[in-house]
């Protein structure tokens, strides 16, 4: 059975709609008995060492504090002060719609969380000040992508993990993207909402909203700033911050009750329980497939059929695309990560080049149907039906494709900071 066999195999068990786990599962059994000894004990034995790194602690720690941000209050007062500086302005709470998701991504690592706990306080903003309700939701659909674009992120961290590649640097190769995401995001929400009503500006409100707020604000400071400084970790930094969430929220502004920490703790787990069991299995095959050169015959084949390296990269841009819109991205990552970083290289593209470039299209198939995720969770967040929230994401969508032409073909966008 070759590699190719077993891949179509495991995508026609995935059309068939077998569970992600199970149908990686048959995959990797396949794999063993095909490349390996064909032992199941070297399946589990696998297994144990692929998931026996500590940098996998980051994913269900990063998870853990944005969730504690969401229910607490650290969020609403991030996005009280970003309010009180931009609302005054043209298309001012628009503005600050993208602003506040961009300030929570620099903490959260997650899409869903960013548009949730932004949406919480700002969706109820948007429609009483007089914008639509399709271009809020549109907004905050869009705008909760940051989340996975601006670092901290767990697909980055994902990413890393699956093809050893530097976590720190992933995280500096997306602050140009992330800029230029929240920067095309910002224009056009100001452009689409220009004669709408205003927010009066009051220096008193500003100042009250910093104050109370002072400590929201250092969050990222301090997490950024430890991983990009050197003195933490991307695991050590996730600890970090969550150790300061609790001690702000349990000790300074005290509105978490026990149940929203239970909650918390709960929804985090059921999160991340989701993804590990995947994770493990799409590592061990990956760690047989490497110990066999399978890596590089298909190397070897894809020089065989693609000669450019732009052509190559459009391709991927395209198939990511498709990838995006009917996988989540843990699961798209985890699949396609390994093989594609292997043959980019080839074509002189770099694994960090290649991980923004994967991430952007990822981040694009979030708002596709059929399995866009934002999509999905907006739909119930905020009563709507799908037809309609699919409809105001189509113009954000398009923002988001000039931007990933850009970083594909401006490679110093993402890698000026690496």
């Amino acid at each position: 059975m070759t590699a190719l066999a077993i891949l179509l195999a495991v995508l026609a068990l995935i059309a068939l709609r077998v569970n992600l786990v199970w149908a990686l599962m048959a995959g990797a059994l396949m794999v063993q008995f095909t490349y390996g000894a064909g032992e199941l004990s070297y399946f589990a034995q696998d297994i144990w060492a692929a998931m026996d790194r500590q940098v996998l602690l980051a994913i269900p720690l990063f998870v853990l504090v944005g969730q504690i941000m969401a229910r607490g209050s650290i969020a609403s007062r991030l996005i009280r002060v970003i309010v009180a500086m931009t609302g005054h302005l043209p298309g001012g709470l628009a503005m600050a719609t993208i602003l506040s998701c961009a300030a929570f991504s620099a903490i959260s690592g997650s899409s869903i969380i960013t548009m949730l706990a932004v949406g919480s306080v700002l969706y109820p903003a948007l429609t009483e000040n007089g914008y639509s309700r399709r271009f809020a939701i549109g907004a905050l659909c869009a705008g909760g992508t940051l989340g996975i674009v601006i670092p901290p992120s767990v697909p980055m961290i994902l990413y890393g993990i699956m093809t050893e590649t530097s976590i720190v640097s992933l995280f500096r190769a997306g602050i140009g993207p992330g800029i230029l995401l929240t920067i095309a995001f910002t224009l056009y929400a100001v452009i689409a909402n220009w004669n709408r009503p205003r927010l009066t500006f009051s220096w008193s409100e500003l100042g009250t909203a910093i104050k109370e707020g002072v400590l929201a604000i250092l969050m990222p400071v301090i997490l950024l700033g430890g991983i990009y400084s050197g003195h933490f970790s991307p695991t050590e930094a996730a600890a970090v911050a969550i150790g300061y969430a609790l001690l702000v929220e349990a000790l300074v502004y005290r509105e978490m009750k026990i149940a929203d920490y239970i909650g918390t703790i709960s929804q985090s787990g059921i999160l991340v329980g989701t993804l590990f069991p995947l994770l493990a299995v799409a590592m061990s095959i990956n760690k047989l497939l490497a110990e066999k050169q399978v890596p590089g015959h298909l190397v070897d084949m894809a020089l065989n059929n693609v000669e450019s390296p732009l052509a190559f990269i459009l391709i991927v841009n395209g198939l990511l695309l498709l990838v995006g819109a009917v996988m989540d991205t843990g699961s798209a990552i985890v699949i396609t990560a390994p093989v594609l970083s292997h043959i980019a290289e080839a074509y002189g593209y770099s694994k960090i080049q290649l991980g923004i470039i994967m991430i952007l299209n990822l981040e694009i198939g979030i708002l596709t149907p059929p399995m866009g995720m934002n999509l999905i969770v907006a739909m119930t967040a905020f009563h709507e039906k799908f037809g309609m929230i699919v409809r105001s994401v189509i113009p954000w969508i398009v923002v988001m494709l000039v931007c990933l032409l850009l970083v594909t073909l401006v490679p110093w966008i993402a890698l000026a900071l690496v």
